[in-house]
């Protein structure tokens, strides 16, 4: 089923400030183009279609999110600042209502947040406002830690939940030193953990992740040093999207749910 949302929040008054880059551009040509467009302040629907042609480019390595946006299968909403204090009860309630809405669907699904606000300068302060927001998500979430992952953020079979789902999170900003990761707004993107155990299930996971592995470093010129498993490191240190030096802690207290 399409479970494509859109957000409720106060929309911009300024006209329409999306332009779509020629399609013959790079992607990080095309990415820059979008990141000067003061997108901050355009429409809804100008934030979500830029994201759609960020993950659409023909040089975006991941196959799954291309799934996502082609099969109709993502919920994306557009929120205020990412330190807001309403965002994490309005990001409990969406993702509890994504969640709803694909149980029993087979496939890829994703469930996108994307921020006007603050736009960061560096991958530091994308990696900061990331983690403080997680953590303030947590502290509202009155559901249990999901089954199945581990709830230790060092833990190598850890993986966040909300509302009783375990997600696997990615974060795309202006900032990012990696091309695939430099969407024109900070955004969080909230893969469910069951759609990967599927994919090994079915036989699908290796060859994908090869691929897409394979692309990613096409893209940026050498493979990216923060890739993972699950299972060999916490994915909470690929979160961000920044690097990390060996024995770096995900700065994330979790705690039983009250």
């Amino acid at each position: 089923m399409s479970t494509n949302t859109r957000t409720e929040a106060r929309r911009p008054t300024t006209e329409p400030v999306l332009t779509e880059p020629d399609e013959r551009h790079g992607l990080e040509t095309t990415l820059s183009m979008l990141a000067d467009m003061d997108l901050a302040h355009a429409s809804d629907d100008d934030v979500v279609r830029a994201l759609e042609l960020m993950v659409m480019h023909a040089e975006f390595p991941c196959l799954g999110a291309k799934s996502v946006f082609r099969r109709g299968s993502v919920a994306h909403v557009v929120l205020e600042d990412m330190s807001d204090p309403d965002v994490p009860t309005q990001l409990l309630e969406r993702l509890a209502a994504f969640a709803r809405s694909i149980e029993g669907e087979s496939g890829f699904h994703s469930f996108i947040a994307t921020f006007r606000g603050p736009i960061p300068t560096d991958e530091a302060g994308f990696e900061a406002a990331l983690f403080g927001l997680l953590q303030r998500l947590h502290d509202a979430d009155d559901r249990s830690w999901a089954d199945g992952v581990g709830s230790d953020p060092a833990d190598p079979h850890f993986a966040f939940s909300a509302g009783g789902t375990a997600y696997f999170i990615v974060g795309l900003h202006p900032a990012a030193s990696r091309v695939a990761r430099r969407a024109p707004l900070p955004t969080l993107v909230f893969n469910p953990h069951d759609q990967f155990e599927q994919l090994r299930a079915d036989g699908r996971f290796d060859g994908m992740r090869t691929t897409i592995r394979r692309r990613d470093e096409h893209l940026q010129g050498f493979v990216n040093p923060m890739v993972a498993d699950h299972g060999e490191s916490s994915e909470a240190v690929q979160y961000s999207g920044r690097q990390h030096p060996a024995g770096w802690e995900p700065p994330l207290d979790v705690h039983d749910a009250d």
